[in-house]
Formats: structure tokens, C-alpha cells, sequence
């Protein structure tokens, strides 16, 4: 006997959400397994039970070292960092309905950037200090975006415009600041500009976790409202969705966790403009992009920290891998956007 038409829509709405969960499956057991590689593999390769000795806490001699102090705190640092660019990006990507849309091209990461470096070059700041200006920075950057782009309403483009000319003045701002730097404050500022995990610890990446756990968690309580507005405001608003208010969360939410991981970890290049549109390439229609997005963004992070680290010639910073990687990907969307007007 047939299916009637209510069935066969419900069985294919439970097939998307198993095909979703077992995506979403595959790329925590590929995070997984990257984690394990740079916990085992660095210049030496360290026994696994050493490295579970560790972890419960004993003293064991060179690895407490190796794998407590360096490794392990420098993937935990690349895994919340990459969700928290990831999961950013494509909540602002999603809510303005064009892959372009990211922190990145928008001047966040960019305001966040330009606070961090005059803390440490001009008020000679270190650690926590320079985190909270970030912050601030990126939140600030974000509200003058939105406002010099709204009239009638925030259109996709006009942000994107405005974003894009805040960034270069920003950058500006950046280069005149290190231009007058002092020798023994240059290098921290171009180490900490160019995104990196290196001499990651422990106890700096509790505060990450918490705006992880805080904005994260406000993101994904709006998944369903975001996902109506990808059908348009008008739509969303015929749904139910109270777009004005959700915009702002949205916003509030997006750029309290880029602006934390820039803070934390420098603005790691194109990890929020990569990850959104990665995910829908893997997941396609079968689901809410957010996780999925946040869960390629920590693998970029992560195996390209490791490729520069030990699989390059040299030494490479993880943003200048994920540079490499993005600005490619950049011109070719930039061309496919503007022949086909296509969408994440």
C-alpha cells in the first residue's frame, strides 16, 4: 500500500536527520583522530600509555612535560578556538544569506585585531587585559557596522560593503600602530596578528570554553529561527520569527565568540568564511548547518596547526596555513557569488 503524502514527507524528514547525525558523526571521529595524532606525534612519538598516564595525573618523565604542557593544551586551544570561528561564521553567513558574510571580510576580526595590538604595543598590555579589550573591540566594530549599513532594515550586501571599508581603515590603523612599534613589543604583535596556537595553556582557554558555553549555547537555542531566515525576513516573519530580534541575538551572540577566540588565539585566517560553506557542501540539505560548521571549523584549526608545525619545510603559524587555504577559495566564491548570485 502506498504511502500517503504526510508519511512519505515524515520518512523524509527522518532520513535527513539520519543522514545529519551520521555527518556529524564522521566529523567528531575525524576531530578525534586528529586530536590523537598531535598528542602522539610531534617531533618524537610519544606511547599511548604514557599519554594516558599523564592525563590521570601521574609524573611521568619527559611527557608530563611534552604532552601536559606543550601538545595538550595547544589542541584543546585549536578545538575551541576552530568551533568558536566556525560556529561565528556561519551564524552571521546563514542570517545574511551570502557566504561572503563572514567576520573575517566584515571588520570583526579586524576591530577585535586593532584593540589587541595598541594594547600591547601602545598600553604595554599582557594576558587577560589584552583579551577583554578585544572583545570589547569586536563588539563595538560590530555595532558600528550594523548601524552605518542599516536603512529600512540590514540588507546582506550594504553590510558586506560597509564591513569591508571599516576593515581597511582598521587595517590602517594596525599598520601605523606597528610602524612606531618598539622592537621588544613588534614581535608579540605580529605573532599574536597572525593567528597561532603556539605556547597555548591550559588555563587561558577556560575563558574561551565559557563564551563558548555561553554564546555557543544562545547560537544553537536560535538554530530553528535562523534557519527561516535563510528563506528570507518576510518569510521568517510569516513563520513566526521575530527577525529584528533575532538578528541582534544572532549578532550579539556571532561575534561574542569571534571576538573571544581572536582574543585568545589572533584572528586565525578564513577558519569562519571556510567552515560554513564546507559544511553545506558535506551536509548539503539534510540539516541546520551550525554544528556542522563548528566541527569543520576545529578541524582546520587543528590539522593545519599541525601541518605547519611538523608537514611543511619551515615552521608555519596555523593562520598562515588557513590563509593559504582561503584566499583561493575567497576569489573563487567572490566570481561564483557574482555570476550566479548563489547563496551558502
Amino acid at each position: 500500500m502506498p504511502l500517503s503524502l504526510t508519511a512519505r514527507v515524515a520518512e523524509n524528514r527522518h532520513r535527513r536527520a539520519r543522514r545529519h547525525r551520521r555527518l556529524i558523526g564522521l566529523l567528531l571521529a575525524l576531530i578525534a583522530a586528529a586530536f590523537v595524532l598531535t598528542l602522539l606525534l610531534g617531533q618524537s612519538f610519544t606511547p599511548p600509555r604514557d599519554i594516558l598516564r599523564t592525563l590521570m595525573g601521574e609524573d611521568v618523565p619527559g611527557v608530563a612535560f611534552t604532552v601536559g604542557q606543550l601538545r595538550l593544551p595547544r589542541a584543546v586551544l585549536a578545538v575551541l578556538a576552530g568551533v568558536s570561528f566556525g560556529l561565528g561564521g556561519v551564524a552571521f553567513q546563514i542570517m545574511l544569506r551570502n557566504p561572503l558574510a563572514s567576520p573575517d571580510i566584515i571588520g570583526i576580526s579586524w576591530g577585535a585585531s586593532a584593540a589587541a595590538v595598541f594594547a600591547i604595543v601602545v598600553l604595554g598590555l599582557k594576558g587577560p587585559s589584552v583579551s577583554i579589550l578585544a572583545v570589547a573591540a569586536g563588539l563595538g566594530v560590530a555595532l558600528l557596522v550594523y548601524g552605518l549599513s542599516f536603512r529600512n532594515g540590514v540588507a546582506g550586501t550594504r553590510l558586506i560593503l560597509v564591513g569591508i571599508g571599516v576593515s581597511a581603515m582598521l587595517e590602517s590603523v594596525i599598520a601605523y600602530i606597528l610602524s612606531t612599534a618598539p622592537a621588544w613589543t613588534l614581535q608579540e604583535a605580529l605573532r599574536w596578528l597572525t593567528g597561532s596556537v603556539n605556547g597555548a595553556q591550559l588555563a587561558e582557554t577556560l575563558p574561551l570554553l565559557a563564551a563558548l558555553g555561553v554564546f555557543g549555547g544562545l547560537l544553537l537555542s536560535r538554530g530553528r529561527d535562523l534557519e527561516a531566515l535563510r528563506l528570507g525576513d518576510d518569510t521568517a516573519a510569516a513563520l513566526g520569527v521575530s527577525v529584528g530580534r533575532t538578528r541582534v541575538l544572532v549578532i550579539v551572540a556571532a561575534v561574542g565568540l569571534i571576538a573571544s577566540a581572536t582574543a585568545i588565539s589572533g584572528p586565525i585566517a578564513f577558519v569562519a568564511f571556510l567552515s560554513g560553506p564546507i559544511a553545506a557542501r558535506i551536509v548539503g540539505n539534510n540539516g541546520s548547518l551550525l554544528v556542522p560548521a563548528a566541527l569543520v571549523g576545529a578541524a582546520l584549526v587543528l590539522v593545519g596547526d599541525y601541518c605547519g608545525q611538523f608537514l611543511l619545510p619551515s615552521r608555519y603559524p596555523v593562520g598562515v596555513v588557513t590563509g593559504a587555504l582561503g584566499a583561493p577559495y575567497l576569489i573563487f566564491l567572490i566570481v561564483r557569488v557574482n555570476r550566479s548570485g548563489g547563496s551558502l
